[in-house]
């Protein structure tokens, strides 16, 4: 994956807890920290999250987006 944001945190998914039009991802970015992204849940649907998956959290201003390697 290749994007412009330079803020980048690596780590798995911890939890998900799933809403109608919201979803909220814990993701364990290492040393006993983790961070929290709130995303559509049809984006969590097509990115296809889990328990364990792999992602990397992105910073860009204000937000806080989720990649995976494909």
């Amino acid at each position: 994956m290749r994007i412009s944001a330079r803020n980048q945190l690596r780590g798995s998914v911890l939890s998900i807890t799933r809403g109608p039009i919201t979803t909220l991802v814990k993701i364990d970015v290492g040393g006993g920290q983790s961070v929290s992204a709130t995303l559509t849940t049809e984006a969590s649907d097509e990115l296809e999250l889990t328990v364990g998956s792999p992602v990397t959290a992105v910073f860009k201003a204000s937000a806080v987006m989720l990649g995976i390697e494909e």
